[in-house]
């Protein structure tokens, strides 16, 4: 999906379904596509042991680095035969020896060059136009420029260089600025709707995605404004540069975010000893005192465990309100967007943005949002209802004070203590079984079977020694026409990493001019614990989960075959984009796959049938208030999209949290700084989480369940969904897929048990 970097914050921290989608939209002009009206260049992405450091050699200070194996020392995939391992891929895999000089550079001759295609485009005399010479050649620049642009604006989110992070950032906001500029070039709009007609009086016979080409590029130019008077088209392309900005420098903050929470060991009291072993220990004054990231591996661990309820509450404030200072940029860019909606006659800004959605208004996401919350909202009051009498209970054994409510801090505990007590399920348990050296390669070939792959280790340059680099083929490739293109996986944490886990479709797959293929690379981006001195590198089931979906989108984005970059792989339908990835994580909870994907790291056994049941039934336990924690998300992302005036937005999210969620808080702060989200290109489509969970079930249900690890199915699945990108509108792909319409049945049947719905 287009580099929103997953745009965090809210699903990246879910326990049973993380939901945390591709990177879609962070990365240059990727975001525009769906932040900015009408952008005339589209990019095609949306967002162990701790190794040795190796630089290979410096660049004017900088270190870029030879994949070190550092992955493959922890684990290996099954070897390839003879042939394959001998295969020399047709493309070779990009460069990352980039110094901030060059990410500049490469980036002004990118645009200078794109641009002056558009000179000769808008340049054609009317009769001169047509698919051609219009829109094959923007197709064709637009292919280049992405090539060149996205790999550049990625270092942003994964460099340890703050020199080469900066010039990448700066790169993006170029990128953006001239993506506002071409979006609203009249003269090639013109040179478009000349080419449109001058086809249909031709009579021309176009393939149906080159048609769908056509329809594309010239509903960007009528999102764009470009019927506007001069004027407020002038006025009109400022208010989207600086739209552009603003986002970017909310992202920049979130990205860049280093703050951290200290406690003395006492009041850490029942966070693992294993994770208390990752946080940095000091002094200060004449105690000793552990600081604690807001990074996941070390924050969540003591939302779900810390016995003190001061500790829960000292931490959950602190990273609340750890990017106060997003607080007036939320506030300035959704003034910026509501004044653009209103220039383009949108009524608001989500009309605008859910027009190409499969949802199609602002109002259909209002409808399905209260449908959902008054099915769950009786859910969710059980479900509170029984966490509070485990606190409760706690609290009047411990001799805690007890003020009869339920707050943010919390849940995470007592969800946690409610399945460990009901299903006598221990979740530090479970993650022995998980060992990262076990997980990953069985994932791994668990999609290289399914989808008639497999992935061979190369040892090139990347961007940090911890980063796993693999060629990707066909199953019985034989020559160099069986490449199917590359994956990096990046999965660790370190300072100024991007903080939740993403994957960044770097590079799109293409015909070129010459008729020749371009091949994909993606990419994934994680931060998954990293082993201590007694255990190494283990994973929680929610790590496992996280990890099998984030996979999904590295295959979308690696199988799908699209005549145009624009439509190829996850570059489809906001409200759509999540569903094969959703889906593919009801693989994390089938008995034979949980059986092979797990082995105790030291009995080396894996998980029993006993253990396996109660992971399945812990799926669903507090369901209603789980669910309503995404309704909250999506309901805030709703309505400061559609209201027509400013509000007071700390006062509304923590209004809102309260009213829906159904939990308290005190003193949080401006937690709206963190719902990176709304910035990064899922504005106004935060809904489509859980609107896209729809078809998940649906097409799990009907094809999958009944033998999730067979490779027909997955055939069918990489032919009918992977394979045609948004090439073709998401519901006929869907249709195609299972048969028939799709439809709720299923969805309802997972979450309640039961089959009436107006979803």
């Amino acid at each position: 999906m287009k580099p929103r970097a997953v745009c965090t914050v809210a699903v990246s921290a879910l326990r049973r379904r993380p939901m945390l989608g591709v990177a879609v939209g962070v990365g240059a002009l990727a975001a525009l596509r769906q932040t900015l009206p009408g952008a005339g260049v589209h990019l095609n992405s949306i967002q162990l042991v701790t190794p040795l450091l190796h630089p290979a050699r410096a660049l004017n200070g900088l270190s870029h680095y030879r994949s070190q194996s550092t992955l493959s020392g922890l684990f290996s995939l099954s070897p390839a035969d003879s042939i394959m391992a001998s295969l020399n891929p047709p493309q070779a895999a990009p460069k990352w020896t980039h110094t901030p000089e060059d990410v500049l550079k490469l980036t002004e001759d990118a645009i200078a060059e794109y641009r002056a295609l558009e000179d000769r485009v808008a340049a054609l005399k009317p009769e001169e136009c047509n698919f051609e010479s219009v829109f094959l050649t923007l197709a064709h620049a637009e292919n280049k420029f992405n090539a060149v642009a996205e790999p550049l604006s990625f270092y942003q989110n994964v460099s340890t260089s703050k020199e080469l992070r900066d010039a990448s950032n700066k790169a993006e906001v170029m990128v953006r600025d001239f993506g506002v500029e071409s979006s609203m070039r009249i003269d090639v709009f013109r040179a478009k709707q000349a080419a449109e007609k001058n086809i249909k009086a031709s009579g021309k016979k176009l393939s149906a995605e080159e048609e769908r080409l056509v329809e594309k590029m010239i509903l960007d130019g009528t999102r764009a404004g470009l019927a506007l008077p001069d004027a407020e088209r002038e006025k009109l392309t400022q208010l989207k540069k600086e739209l552009s900005q603003t986002c970017l420098e909310f992202s920049k903050n979130f990205n860049e975010e280093n703050g951290v929470v200290s406690f003395t060991l006492e009041e850490l009291k029942g966070v693992p000893a294993d994770v208390i072993s990752g946080y940095t220990k000091r002094t200060e004054g004449d105690k000793e005192v552990y600081d604690v990231t807001f990074k996941t591996p070390d924050i969540f661990p003591l939302f779900k465990f810390a016995e003190n309820p001061e500790t829960r509450r000292i931490a959950y404030e602190r990273f609340e309100n750890r990017l106060a200072i997003n607080e007036p940029i939320m506030s300035k860019f959704l003034d910026l967007r509501r004044q653009i909606a209103k220039l383009l006659g949108y009524p608001t800004w989500a009309d605008y943005v859910t027009e190409v959605k499969m949802v199609k208004n602002a109002k259909g996401v209002k409808e399905f949002l209260t449908d959902l919350e008054q099915k769950l909202r009786p859910v969710g009051l059980k479900d509170r209802e029984t966490l509070l009498a485990l606190k409760k209970k706690e609290h009047e054994e411990k001799g805690l004070p007890f003020d009869g409510e339920f707050y943010l801090w919390d849940y995470r505990y007592y969800d946690r203590k409610f399945i460990e007590e009901s299903l006598n399920l221990d979740d530090q348990l479970v993650k022995e079984y998980f060992p990262v050296s076990v997980v990953v390669p069985a994932i791994l070939e668990i999609y290289q079977n399914l989808l008639g792959v497999k992935f061979i280790e190369i040892k090139g340059e990347t961007w940090h020694p911890e980063v796993q680099q693999f060629a990707v083929w066909e199953k019985d490739a034989k020559d160099e026409s069986g490449f199917v293109g590359y994956c990096y996986l990046d999965l660790f944490p370190r300072a100024s990493k991007y903080s939740h886990a993403a994957v960044w479709p770097l590079l799109p797959g293409y015909d070129k001019e010459d008729g020749t293929r371009s091949y994909p690379l993606t990419a994934m981006v994680a931060n998954l614990a990293k082993p201590t001195p007694q255990k190494p590198a283990l994973m929680r089931h929610d790590d496992v989960v996280t990890f099998f979906h984030e996979m999904g989108h590295v295959f979308h984005g690696l199988l799908s075959k699209t005549k145009f970059a624009r439509f190829h792989g996850t570059s489809v339908a906001g409200d759509f984009v999540e569903a094969p990835s959703q889906m593919l994580e009801n693989w994390c909870f089938e008995p034979k796959v949980l059986e092979r994907m797990s082995s105790h790291y030291e009995t080396k056994k894996p998980l029993d049938a006993e253990l396996i049941d109660k992971i399945i039934k812990s799926r669903y336990v507090n369901v209603g208030l789980f669910y309503l924690r995404q309704l909250f998300f999506a309901n805030f992302d709703l309505k400061v999209h559609t209201d027509q005036e400013p509000d007071d937005y700390t006062k509304l999210w923590n209004e809102m949290r309260e009213n829906i969620s159904l939990v308290k808080g005190r003193n949080l702060g401006a937690g709206q700084g963190t719902f990176n989200h709304i910035a990064g290109g899922y504005d106004a489509g935060y809904y489509g989480y859980t609107y896209s969970l729809v078809f998940a079930a649906d097409m799990y249900a009907t094809v999958f369940k009944a033998d999730p690890l067979d490779p027909a199915r997955g055939q069918r699945y990489r032919e009918k969904i992977l394979l045609p990108g948004g090439s073709r509108d998401e519901i006929d792909s869907l249709k195609d897929f299972l048969g028939r319409e799709p439809n709720s049945e299923a969805f309802i049947k997972e979450l309640f048990g039961q089959s009436a719905s107006n979803l």
